[in-house]
């Protein structure tokens, strides 16, 4: 019998949106070779930072150490009409909606330099910022993000996170709503909680677990040291979380990005929130969660024209390595 030959790396595939990603195992990066050395950061001035310079007239919200303002440069803007049109084969409408950025006061520190407690009034402040612009006309998605570091596509060396409240949902969203809802509809079980459940028990995936939230790196980790921070129980959307669970988010949030910052150096990375859409219909198959995606690698020609990502490092191995950073 012919010898199995020694394969490179794992093609698996993600039940949620359907992609297959390539995890490099025979080939792949140790964990500590992610960490660069970075030359001494050079941080702008205070004086000179517009995020430190706020108009308080032009102020949404106000929270303790937390601020919400209009952006200066949106992607959309809010109207009375979205003056739907259409171009031959194609659709297309006025860009409606609403953008602002939620900036923490700590014009040095980065969240993953934050206290728990400072992370919880930034959620704070998601959920109150959700919770208004849900209610305005023509929105159905809410999208919170993260943006860390210039290569993440932070403009501003200023700490800041964006919201925007749009009248279409976002793709990938689509695909992942989509997707649970058969699953649902085949198994009568939500896919998040089975998955939960799985990694719960074998272990290897684990990086931080606290009462009401786990935080893993996925079996389909789509870059190296990707992190998802899921509620334990079944929760379709994140704005009706809970006082007693916003405590233990704010600390799960906490201690994931303190991980990917000593673990690989204060990398840049971006996190977001997917939750079910505010458009009215029954989402109660799907469950919200964050994602945590550091910037180890560059898109090239292979990912570009297959859509198919690779993964240098496995996911188990990157989630041993984070969770022994302290």
């Amino acid at each position: 019998m012919a010898k199995r030959p020694t394969f490179p790396s794992e093609l698996r595939f993600d039940p949620l949106s359907h992609d297959w990603v390539i995890i490099a195992t025979g080939r792949g990066k140790r964990p500590e070779t992610f960490k660069k050395e970075r030359k001494r950061e050079i941080i702008p001035s205070q004086k000179n930072c517009p995020l430190c310079q706020i108009d308080k007239g032009k102020m949404i919200l106000s929270l303790g150490n937390t601020f919400v303002i209009p952006n200066k440069y949106p992607a959309l803007i809010p109207s009375n009409n979205l003056n739907e049109k259409s171009d031959g084969p194609y659709q297309k409408m006025d860009g409606v909606g609403y953008h602002e950025v939620i900036i923490t006061r700590e014009h040095r520190k980065s969240i993953a330099q934050l206290s728990v407690g400072q992370v919880r009034e930034l959620i704070d402040v998601y959920q109150l910022r959700y919770l208004d612009l849900m209610k305005r006309k023509f929105v159905k998605y809410v999208s919170i993000f993260h943006n860390h570091g210039e290569e993440a596509g932070a403009s501003i060396f200023h700490p800041h996170s964006q919201i925007v409240a749009s009248p279409v949902i976002d793709p990938d969203l689509n695909r992942a709503i989509s997707n649970s809802q058969k699953y649902f509809q085949e198994k009568k079980k939500c896919i998040y909680c089975l998955m939960n459940q799985w990694d719960e028990k074998a272990k290897k995936r684990v990086v931080f677990e606290n009462r009401e939230f786990l935080v893993v790196c996925p079996f389909v980790s789509k870059t190296a040291f990707e992190m998802i921070i899921s509620p334990k129980k079944h929760l379709p959307y994140f704005e009706k979380i809970t006082e007693d669970e916003k405590k233990y988010l704010a600390q799960a949030l906490q201690v994931a990005l303190k991980k990917v910052h000593r673990a690989l150096g204060n990398p840049p990375y971006n996190f977001y929130l997917h939750t079910a859409p505010c458009d009215g219909r029954n989402y109660d198959f799907y469950h919200w969660h964050w994602t945590i995606l550091p910037k180890t690698a560059i898109w090239a020609g292979f990912e570009l024209c297959t859509g198919i990502e690779i993964s240098t490092i496995e996911p188990e191995k990157a989630a041993a390595y984070l969770k022994k950073q302290k």
